[in-house]
């Protein structure tokens, strides 16, 4: 039987590192793109390799909408030569950047770095993407706990996700005809190097996270890792247009 291929966007480091390895314990192959760094994309290629998968990496700038036809050429070649297929079975957008900057001081470049990544590329990189997605397929992108709750900095970052995810419901609307389910996946507060390591490295920070969280924590790549593995899952295929958050119940 031939196995599923997932196509995870922004994945050499971070989250989606973290779900090409859940990913791949699950037998999951997969195709990930990185932005600038070719060594840690080279470094989790061995790693996969090492735990008995597949998977192959490409250089995507998220925010270049020219570079998507180019991109989706050199996508078909990899699943030609590696897999001998003409499509894949999963998409996860995850590719982003954080930029904390108050509203009165959040400027146009900013607004429009974060809207470029966040919702224009996920927006014409899903759509150019559609003829290589197989037929009941599924498609996985990643907000943010911010577009529940607020703190100060993220007024921009929050309205591209909150985009996003009523793009998520159109987009199950209308790829429903073909199978293809369409959900948001929403982390909380994670310790990674993501918007500058602060969850991660300010301790202050970390323990103030963790007194709103339910769980008592801030979360780990490992939690969102596993939720995208459980939601791809064959079990998972009624599951569709959703927001599920996976913040540990942050802010109850």
């Amino acid at each position: 039987m031939t196995n599923k291929i997932a196509l995870i966007t922004g994945a050499s480091r971070g989250l989606g590192r973290n779900m090409v390895l859940h990913l791949t314990r699950m037998g999951v192959d997969t195709v990930f793109t990185y932005h600038t760094d070719a060594q840690a994309a080279q470094t989790l290629c061995a790693e996969v390799e090492a735990m008995g998968g597949k998977t192959h990496a490409l250089a995507l700038d998220a925010s270049d909408i020219v570079s998507f036809e180019p991109f989706v050429k050199a996508l078909r070649q990899a699943l030609e030569v590696n897999w001998r297929r003409d499509s894949f079975d999963y998409l996860v957008n995850n590719a982003g950047i954080g930029i904390n900057a108050l509203f009165e001081q959040t400027t146009e470049e900013q607004f429009d770095r974060l809207m470029n990544i966040h919702v224009k590329g996920v927006f014409f990189l899903t759509q150019v993407l559609l003829p290589v997605i197989a037929d009941s397929g599924r498609i996985v992108n990643i907000s943010s706990g911010l577009t529940r709750f607020c703190y100060p900095g993220y007024a921009a970052y929050g309205a591209m996700k909150g985009a996003v995810e009523v793009l998520t419901r159109y987009l199950a609307k209308e790829l429903g005809p073909r199978g293809i389910r369409v959900n948001t996946l929403a982390p909380g507060a994670i310790e990674t190097d993501f918007g500058g390591g602060h969850v991660r490295d300010n301790a202050e920070l970390n323990r103030f996270i963790a007194s709103q969280t339910a769980l008592g924590r801030a979360g780990q790549p490992d939690d969102i890792g596993g939720a995208i593995a459980a939601l791809l899952a064959d079990d998972s295929g009624w599951i569709n247009a959703q927001r599920l958050e996976v913040s540990g119940g942050m802010m109850l």
